[in-house]
């Protein structure tokens, strides 16, 4: 389990990373479209469509990362007045709500990206398949970040939770 934890620990910082990096792309582009329609009366074309697949990227990565880390969201008035082992449970099956999710989300990305593919995003000339791949992409790992909190969580290891500063036992 250490081994796996290892590994998706390193993708899931490779997906912040990427998340980050492309932040910042987004926010370049943007800024050099302002520049280019108010200053030289000339517009970027594909700026748009750019900046909106990048964000598509930076959106489901820094989820899934979120996910990972426990930072997605969660109602839990009921947490503070059930015993220890009751809490286990309903975090698992909280776990097992986002792992359907992202396998919706892989499955039902898939058949737009499947249906998009004839048709070219045309200030990009790409297929209009890439607009879906975040979303493809943001499945899978949200899919593979819930099962690994399972996972740690049946081992007996802790797993991050939103709002603590120490992990849960």
């Amino acid at each position: 389990m250490e081994r796996v934890a290892l590994a998706t620990g390193i993708l899931a910082r490779v997906a912040l990373w990427v998340a980050g990096i492309g932040l910042v792309l987004m926010t370049v582009i943007i800024a050099a479209q302002v520049f280019f329609r108010y200053i030289l009366n000339s517009s970027l074309i594909w700026s748009e469509p750019a900046s909106v697949l990048i964000m598509g990227w930076f959106i489901f990565l820094g989820a899934a990362v979120g996910i990972r880390e426990g930072y997605h969201l969660s109602f839990d008035v009921l947490l503070y007045v059930l015993p220890n082992t009751a809490k286990l449970w309903l975090y698992t099956i909280s776990d097992l709500a986002v792992t359907g999710f992202g396998a919706g989300m892989l499955w039902f990305g898939v058949q737009l990206a499947q249906n998009a593919a004839g048709h070219n995003v045309p200030s990009l000339g790409i297929s209009g398949a890439f607009d879906f791949l975040p979303v493809i992409a943001g499945g899978v790992l949200v899919m593979l970040f819930s099962i690994e909190r399972i996972a740690r969580r049946a081992a007996g290891l802790p797993t991050a939770r939103f709002g603590e500063t120490e992990m849960e036992s």
